[in-house]
């Protein structure tokens, strides 16, 4: 049974509607709570949409935690003006995402944020908050497409060889094969289990987005460095009994935060030049894969991706490189 958001129990609720449910416990009418919801106030309707994607829509929680930033943005913003949902329009929401950008707030966090608020009033009709959807036909800011950016095949050696002995070092090294490896998220490889990890088969068992869990093989270097981690290291860092395969100081699982910073600290030791992010290693992934002649729809179930068209994007990456590569090498490709 999934967790109600923002609690530590789980909870059922009635007719399979969590929404309603926590809407008619603020408006406190649990007994006669059936048609419209009076009383709501904007942040209650927040706490019941954030609710529902909890517990029907499985959100993991990285995406909850996105959403809910997000929606306090837009709760100051309708507090500001003095507005409930239901007196929003779409200008109202409109004013809002151009706030954003004269903020300075990147085209793409101002559309995902877009994203956040149309589902919140999406919501907020269907449940019989407001008569109309005043975000349907918001259309959110172009965003520049960017490239996802790859290290070269020997910048991720450098990086993959940096860690040493102690058994922090031994962790990290782990870390970082298994993130090379499978081309999983970073959130992905610290939510793994000592038995996600199978040796003999020589898979691991990943829990992605929206709670599908995909099967990916992984590497002889990656699992040796698995096996050290495990014999050397984690007995030493283990304070109390638990699943988790990657541990912090403290004995409990290494957080996703501490996870970025390991990899931001091996590049920094590598003398890697290049700007790396949390998705870098999988990003060279896909595309050492990719430029190795890998089929994109097998790179697309490695990466655990809903659509091949998100995928697709590193074969735009590969192009790149090539066209790079034969302007400066072909003496025939400059008129």
């Amino acid at each position: 049974m999934r967790r109600r958001w923002g609690s530590d129990t789980p909870q059922r609720y009635p007719s399979g509607a969590p929404g309603r449910a926590v809407l008619c416990e603020r408006a406190d009418l649990r007994a006669t709570c059936g048609g419209a919801v009076p009383g709501v106030t904007p942040a209650d309707a927040v706490t019941a949409y954030l609710d529902h994607l909890a517990v029907e829509r499985g959100a993991a929680r990285n995406t909850l935690d996105s959403y809910a930033r997000d929606l306090r943005r837009y709760l100051a913003h309708l507090e500001s003006a003095g507005l409930g949902l239901d007196a929003v329009t779409e200008a109202v929401v409109g004013d809002f995402l151009a706030g954003l950008r004269e903020s300075g707030l990147a085209a793409s966090s101002a559309a995902r944020t877009l994203v956040a608020v149309r589902g919140l009033h999406r919501f907020a009709h269907r449940e019989g908050l407001t008569a109309a959807d005043p975000a349907k036909d918001v259309q959110p800011p172009a965003a520049p497409r960017r490239l996802p950016k790859a290290l070269p095949v020997a910048d991720v050696l450098r990086l993959l060889d940096t860690a040493g002995d102690t058994p922090a070092a031994l962790r990290d090294r782990a870390l970082l094969e298994l993130l090379y490896s499978t081309g999983a998220r970073i959130s992905e490889v610290v939510g793994l289990d000592v038995d996600d990890v199978d040796a003999a088969e020589r898979t691991a068992l990943l829990d992605g987005k929206g709670g599908k869990q995909r099967v990916v093989p992984v590497g002889r270097p990656a699992l040796a460095a698995v096996e050290a981690y495990l014999v050397r290291a984690r007995p030493v860092l283990a304070k109390r009994g638990g699943p988790a395969l990657f541990l912090n100081a403290r004995g409990g699982r290494l957080s996703r935060q501490s996870a970025w910073q390991v990899l931001k600290t091996a590049a920094e030791r590598a003398g890697v030049a290049a700007e790396v992010s949390p998705h870098t290693l999988r990003h060279s992934f896909a595309t050492h894969l990719l430029e190795a002649g890998a089929d994109v729809r097998v790179v697309q179930e490695l990466l655990g991706h809903a659509s091949v068209t998100t995928t697709q994007v590193y074969t735009l990456v590969t192009v790149t490189t090539l066209r790079e590569v034969y302007a400066t090498a072909h003496p025939r490709a400059t008129g």
